[in-house]
């Protein structure tokens, strides 16, 4: 593997790719200005790519009790604990986007105990946290808590499924050595302090 190659597996030429696939990916580029490297090293495997993003997007582009930077945080704080340098650095850019904010997505991926952020949203990570680290452990208090913080069961599930949904992104991309793109280190970090 080259020092900048985003992938240690073969990355295919977008022209070559299926044509729903190519569609997503062009659509993604429109939208973002580029194609980020998830996308391209991804497609290697066209039938993992469609459950992967189709899955990816039932859980973070839906409508319920959690804000789309709120979903982002769960992504940077689980993503920091697997120690996934693409999702930290590819999330914290939409986070930052998303809450408006230069500062969330270091301040959640250093520790998000001390984050600039509400007491609701620190139970919220602290179970994500939790069902990343020792899900063996989640118990009835641990529901009790999100519920008493205003989250409901269908919220609680999202903050579950994420966090789920999330290990397996950040294992695969530790397993085949994504590289963030460059364009997400500074996005979103121009914007105001509030």
């Amino acid at each position: 593997m080259t020092d900048n190659a985003i992938s240690r597996y073969p990355v295919p030429e977008l022209s070559s790719l299926e044509p729903d696939i190519r569609a997503r990916i062009e659509a993604v580029q429109e939208k973002a200005g580029f194609v980020p490297n998830v996308f391209l090293t991804l497609a290697h495997r066209p039938d993992e790519f469609r459950a992967f993003f189709d899955y990816h997007d039932a859980l973070m582009l839906k409508e319920g009790g959690l804000s789309k930077a709120e979903r982002e945080m769960i992504v940077v704080a689980t993503s920091s604990v697997n120690d996934c340098h693409y999702c930290v650095i590819a999330h914290g850019a939409i986070l930052r986007i998303y809450a408006k904010n230069p500062l969330i997505a270091d301040q959640i991926a250093i520790n998000y105990r001390k984050a600039d952020i509400s007491d609701r949203q620190k139970a919220m990570l602290d179970f994500a946290v939790k069902i990343t680290g020792t899900p063996g452990k989640i118990g009835e208090d641990d529901f009790e808590t999100l519920r008493s913080q205003g989250f409901s069961e269908e919220d609680i599930w999202d903050i579950g499924a994420i966090s789920g949904f999330f290990g397996l992104s950040n294992r695969m991309a530790n397993l085949v050595q994504m590289r963030p793109n460059d364009e997400f280190y500074t996005m979103g970090r121009d914007l105001p302090l509030s």
